[in-house]
């Protein structure tokens, strides 16, 4: 039985994440709210063994550097909500904005640059809007319109004069002329701090973790043994009000960030640079998500963000995602900022941030790398990666996740509920509980339940059967081989240990 792709893989996917208690719709009970989702038990796990490895990566035990030395990187936890002229002297305020488009007929809003369109290429009949990835409707419509898809090319709908969108069929619509022109559209959450909703109260939820960080670059100079080069980094939740959430986690309202901003002279930027490219890219090899699936691609000049333009450039990190198959989508952008943010908070706040360098006598403001990764989007990443069917299986759906991102690390299992074995299975489960996350179970055939925990990504099953009683060995199961092996039960510990 093949793996499936695309739109088909993501359907399981979404499925199995519900079924297996990874992700549920937020307040799902009153219907929910679009872009923004519940990690559920196993969801919250994986997430966080995925942030743990991150931060003992990047701040407990850093990369070693291009001369083989390791990198200081401190961390750092901000507030989410900072004062607003914080994100006017960022930029935010008056630059986080994304064009959007509104269907008069179905009311429904959408990104304008992530519309696209199906045009005659002979200029007769409509076109046919979708959005990025989900071209399947119009594609179905242009079948019912006895037309063929070669006769259509597709174009950016921003590449239209919007007198042309006469002409076209929005994404969730039958007739042409429902799309409005493009306007702006301010991407941050607002809020109020006080006890009155008041413009003198207004303030806003972070779209980005980054700001705390350049916030803060003075205060971790002065506190902590580091100059440039040095990183801070920082795990956090950021809040963006998309105009079309969509593709299940990937693009939310709600999210949180692995960013950490590296702070160099302007003359070692580019090496810098090229460095956590190249870094990044690898480490998400190392957390088991397949090579062939990643790709680095450099963004074009129109691309870069307003704080990206007077540096080197930014590279993403893309995988390739069930609904961009065989395109590539964002998981991880590294930029080079100049020195942009620390030279908008010091002419804004009228507070020096320069650092100076004791042996060369410089005071300067150093340029900024910045790795910036998606948490839930990583989440994501690790599940479609990991999905798999074999059907040689008691259920054909298994997660080949890493051992170590691994929300359950080992099942323990007595192969009857008599005899004695559930005894010595839960002794061994209180044993190994001590050190891992594994989970004890005695109900139905051992066959369901090792299909149970293949299908929750867990990569060793161990079972107490009456061999057990004999020579005290059990069998251990592996996820990904099927292979089975007998182990000294006071092995176990170490076995988990070398194979974690």
């Amino acid at each position: 039985m093949p793996r499936p792709t695309g739109p088909a893989l993501m359907e399981k996917l979404v499925a199995l994440c519900k079924r297996r208690g990874f992700i549920f719709p937020a307040s799902e009970i009153y219907g929910g709210i679009n872009g923004f989702w519940d990690y559920g038990p196993l969801g919250a796990q994986l997430k966080n063994n995925l942030r743990d490895a991150w931060w003992r990566d990047m701040v407990e035990v850093p990369p070693l550097g291009p001369d083989g030395e390791p990198l200081q990187i401190v961390g750092l936890d901000s507030s989410i909500i900072q004062n607003p002229k914080v994100w006017e002297a960022s930029g935010h305020v008056g630059g986080f904005n994304d064009p959007m488009v509104d269907c008069r007929e179905s009311k429904r809003r959408y990104r304008a640059d992530h519309l696209h369109v199906f045009l005659p290429s002979d200029g007769e009949g409509p076109g046919f809007a979708f959005v990025e990835g989900e071209a399947d409707t119009a594609l179905s419509k242009i079948k019912k319109a006895k037309r063929d898809r070669d006769q259509y090319r597709v174009t950016p709908l921003l590449s239209l004069d919007p007198a042309a969108y006469a002409g076209v069929i929005g994404p969730d619509t039958k007739e042409p002329g429902s799309l409005t022109e493009p306007r702006q559209f301010n991407l941050m959450f607002q809020t109020y701090v006080g006890a009155t909703a008041t413009q003198d109260n207004l303030a806003y939820l972070r779209p980005e973790t980054a700001q705390g960080i350049f916030l803060n670059f003075k205060n971790v100079l002065d506190s902590s043994r580091v100059a440039p080069p040095f990183g801070i980094a920082q795990i956090g939740k950021a809040f963006r009000n998309e105009v079309t959430p969509r593709n299940f986690i990937f693009r939310s309202r709600e999210f949180e960030q692995m960013e950490m901003e590296w702070f160099c002279h302007s003359s070692e930027a580019v090496k810098w640079f090229e460095f956590w490219s190249q870094a990044r890219l690898q480490w998400w090899k190392d957390q088991g998500v397949q090579a062939e699936r990643l790709i680095l691609r450099t963004h074009e000049r129109d691309e870069l963000a307003h704080y990206a333009k007077k540096g080197a450039g930014t590279v993403d990190i893309e995988y390739a995602y069930p609904f961009t198959e065989p395109g590539h989508g964002e998981l991880e952008g590294v930029a080079h900022r100049s020195c942009y943010d620390l030279t908008q908070h010091q002419e804004h706040s009228n507070k020096k941030l320069e650092f100076f360098d004791p042996q060369t006598r410089e005071r300067y403001l150093p340029d900024v790398i910045e790795p910036a990764a998606g948490l839930s989007r990583g989440v994501l990443v690790l599940l479609a990666d990991a999905y798999d069917l074999d059907e040689s299986r008691p259920s054909p759906e298994l997660l080949r996740l890493k051992p170590s991102l691994a929300p359950v690390k080992a099942g323990i299992f007595p192969l009857t509920k008599k005899d004695g074995l559930p005894e010595i299975s839960d002794r061994i489960f209180r044993e190994l509980r001590e050190r891992y996350v594994v989970q004890h179970d005695i109900k139905q055939s051992i066959g369901k339940r090792y299909a149970r925990m293949d299908e929750i990504g867990t990569p060793f099953c161990i079972t107490v059967d009456h061999q057990t009683l004999e020579d005290q060995t059990v069998t251990v199961r592996d996820r990904d081989t099927g292979y089975q092996q007998r182990i000294a039960t006071d092995k176990l510990t170490p076995f988990l240990a070398e194979k974690l």
